[in-house]
């Protein structure tokens, strides 16, 4: 495998950190070389925060240069925005449909983008925006705390790490009363990606990404 550059975003509380760690160690079990940075922006207060995780046969630096992220994990869809120049156009960005205003936006003094602006503002750098209802599924699980194991089932499509590791990574890092449950997440944030990428598929969009047969053949 070559090297791969992930960049993690969310806000304070989403579980950003605890998800970059979970790609880190299955990769590092992998048998790959990793390095990890994360900047927390008064993460408490539900500030920005962004995870760099660098993984190949090699990895010198922990830090990604802008315009050089190949797959973008985030959380909250202004965050993804914020951090559109880390993407090129081969980039797969993995959006959660989410929003959370920030300070600014609940004092009224800025206004939050609309969807549309903000699909357009990462559809600048690459096509292969995939905009997910990751808050909405894991509510249906009945457990929101699940969210970042969702959306590393999602971003599992695109990264060649076998689903076994993943699965024994994710319960080493959640409470044994959840464990069952943080499983089901996963698998069904494949099944969700699996399904937004035929979709959009079908409509041309996914042009020159990964093989509709190959994304089948690893749900």
């Amino acid at each position: 495998m070559k090297k791969l550059d992930i960049l993690v975003t969310g806000v304070g509380g989403q579980g950003v950190i605890l998800a970059s760690n979970i790609i880190g160690e299955v990769a590092l079990a992998a048998g790959y070389d990793v390095k990890k940075a994360d900047t927390l922006g008064m993460a408490q207060r539900g500030g920005s925060v962004v995870s760099h995780v660098r993984l190949g046969p090699q990895v010198c630096s922990p830090l990604i240069k802008a315009g050089e992220v190949d797959i973008m994990i985030a959380f909250e869809k202004l965050e993804a925005a914020r951090w559109s120049h880390y993407l090129h156009s081969g980039t797969a960005a993995i959006v959660n449909n989410h929003a959370l205003y920030p300070l600014s936006v609940n004092l009224g003094d800025e206004s939050y983008p609309s969807d549309e602006e903000i699909v357009d503002i990462l559809r600048r750098r690459t096509e292969r925006v995939y905009v997910i209802n990751g808050t909405g599924r894991v509510r249906e699980l009945g457990n929101l705390r699940t969210l970042n194991v969702f959306l590393l089932g999602c971003a599992s499509l695109f990264l060649p790490l076998k689903i076994r590791v993943w699965q024994d990574v994710i319960t080493q890092h959640v409470p044994a009363g959840v464990k069952r449950l943080n499983i089901t997440a996963f698998s069904q944030g494949r099944k969700e990606m699996r399904r937004v990428y035929l979709q959009q598929g079908a409509t041309g969009a996914n042009a020159g990404v990964v093989d509709t047969e190959d994304v089948r053949g690893r749900i």
